[in-house]
This record gives C-alpha cells, sequence and structure tokens, in this order.
C-alpha cells in the first residue's frame, strides 16, 4: 500500500449530476429521463426529483404518448424533474436562495420561471438538444435577465459511474 488517496474518484460536479441521472431512472416516461439534484452552497443535496406523473394520477393510466391531440399526450400532464425537486423541498426557502440545480437535459421555460422564483442561481445541465427551441430560447432570456447562471457541465470521459448491486 502507498498510503496514498484513490485519485480515480468523481468530482463534486460529477456526484451530483450522477445522482441526478440516477433520479432519472425513477422516471416512467418511455421516451425522455430526466433527474434533477438541487444543492446548497456548502454542497449539501438539499432536494431531488424527476420526471412524472403528477400524485394521485395513475402512471397505468397516464397518457405517455409524444404524438397526436395535445390533450392525449403527457404534455400538458408531466410533471418536470426540476419541478419535483423544488417541490419536494421541505426546508425552508432561504435554504434554497443561492443554491444550484443540477438536471439531465437545459430546463423549459416553465421550469426556468420556477427555478428563477424559487431563489437558484445556477444551472448545470448535461444536455441542450433543444437550444434552438422557443422554450429553451426564452429559457436563456429569463435566465440572463434574473440572473441566473448556466453552463453545460464538462464530464472527464475516463471516469464511468457504475450503477449496479452486485
Amino acid at each position: 500500500m502507498s498510503g496514498e488517496k484513490r485519485k480515480d474518484y468523481i468530482t463534486w460536479e460529477e456526484y451530483f449530476m450522477a445522482i441526478a441521472k440516477l433520479s432519472a431512472m425513477r422516471s416512467k416516461d418511455p421516451n425522455t429521463q430526466v433527474g434533477a439534484c438541487i444543492v446548497s452552497k456548502d454542497k449539501r443535496i438539499l432536494s431531488i426529483g424527476y420526471n412524472g406523473a403528477p400524485n394521485g394520477f395513475d402512471d397505468e393510466k397516464f397518457p405517455w404518448s409524444r404524438d397526436g391531440e395535445n390533450l392525449n399526450t403527457k404534455y400538458p400532464y408531466v410533471c418536470h424533474a426540476e419541478l419535483n425537486a423544488i417541490l419536494n423541498f421541505r426546508g425552508s426557502r432561504k435554504d434554497l436562495e443561492d443554491a444550484k440545480i443540477y438536471v439531465d437535459l437545459f430546463p423549459c421555460n416553465e421550469c426556468a420561471k420556477m427555478i428563477i422564483q424559487s431563489g437558484i442561481k445556477e444551472v448545470v445541465y448535461l444536455s441542450d438538444k433543444y437550444a434552438d427551441s422557443e422554450n429553451n430560447i426564452a429559457s436563456r432570456k429569463l435566465f440572463d435577465e434574473c440572473g441566473v447562471s448556466y453552463r453545460k457541465l464538462q464530464v472527464d470521459g475516463t471516469k464511468e459511474i457504475r450503477l449496479s448491486l452486485e
């Protein structure tokens, strides 16, 4: 034994994003699974969430479709990961001030408004695959105007996060 610490451990940011990705694995959505992890300034996890049906809406009866008449799709009903993480928080709203939210997918404009109103000051995301959509253009405008920073997490490609219990 060399007596030195391990060198291949994950960073705090990789850890929090991994928690968000693990949370996303709870989503029943057959197409898009998103998780969110809210973290305080002192690196404490405050809350987590994932996208899914509202409480009381049976997952078996929930319209998970992406196509068809709007009322027969998931879009008017689904709760996004950011919303659930904010609503799942059980502490003082003051604790959300200046927090960070780690999320797989760049937030839509509705989630951007909730992030701003909650006091979260930074968004760290992995993917912005809808960057050119009007919703995401609006999100960036909202964040810019309201002083919420956002950035894509650069992940070290040499690390692998294993989610096996064996």
